[in-house]
């Protein structure tokens, strides 16, 4: 496929992904997939874009006070790392395997984001934690809640990702996060997890500038026009657009498998 069909394609991604706090790295790797790139190939150069296009994503969202940084902070640290793990072990699986992975993995994430959100949650559990940010309050149990921050970081650095699939889920569901809020605090972790897993990869040879750089250029055009849609886009209507691209997503990758 000429690259710049496929710029123009990543641009529209970009879009409409950053929209719900993904920054796009599912259907970044999914489009390179099926314009004839290998799979490891398309893993790095996804996490690539996805750093691209999150940073100019992350700068708009503070600016608009979307983003709570103590979550940033907190799952950040974790998915640093185990993000860094996932793309550097990521020769283990060959290409196929990888393909499979992305699919159950997008696929539980848009059934999930579908569930309605429980008002009230309980605060008795000795591995729960408040957490307060501004005029709001969170409770963590950090028993689910550090256990699926560790894979999520895993895996979307393993495959190429960018976390956001499981991360917006976690926080809107399990911790009681504003989907709006979210979004917002859910790209500036895009921009961490795909950093370390894109470091993971490149340590693996799997980096070709000459395809990476202007993708990226058209992630960061998208990113930007994504963000204006953010804050415009009922949240309801965010979470809709989250679960349904994530399972597209996952079928045609199957198909592709």
């Amino acid at each position: 496929m000429n690259i710049w069909i496929l710029a123009l394609i990543i641009f529209g991604i970009a879009a409409i992904m950053t929209t719900t706090g993904r920054g796009g790295g599912n259907f970044y790797v999914l489009a390179l997939a099926l314009a004839g790139i290998g799979m490891h190939e398309a893993a790095t150069t996804g996490q690539f874009v996805l750093i691209a296009s999150s940073m100019t994503a992350t700068f708009f969202f503070g600016k608009k006070k979307v983003t709570d940084w103590k979550l940033v902070l907190l799952i950040g640290g974790m998915t640093l790392f185990s993000a860094f793990l996932g793309g550097f072990f990521s020769d283990v699986f060959d290409g196929q395997m990888l393909k499979v992975i992305f699919a159950v993995f997008i696929t539980i994430a848009s059934i999930l984001m579908l569930k309605p959100v429980k008002e009230g949650p309980k605060q008795n559990s000795k591995f729960r934690v408040k957490l307060k940010s501004g005029e709001i309050t969170y409770h963590i149990n950090l028993f689910i809640f550090i256990p699926i921050v560790l894979i999520t970081g895993f895996v979307s650095g393993m495959v190429g990702i960018s976390g956001g699939s499981f991360l917006v889920p976690l926080m809107v569901l399990a911790v009681g996060v504003p989907m709006r809020i979210a979004v917002g605090t859910s790209t500036s972790l895009v921009m961490i997890t795909a950093s370390a897993g894109f470091l993971g990869h490149l340590s693996t040879g799997h980096f070709q500038p000459s395809l990476a750089i202007p993708l990226a250029v058209a992630g960061v055009v998208g990113g930007y026009l994504g963000t204006h849609l953010t804050v415009k886009i009922p949240s309801k209507w965010l979470k809709l657009i989250f679960a349904g691209t994530s399972l597209l997503a996952a079928i045609l990758m199957v198909l592709s498998a």
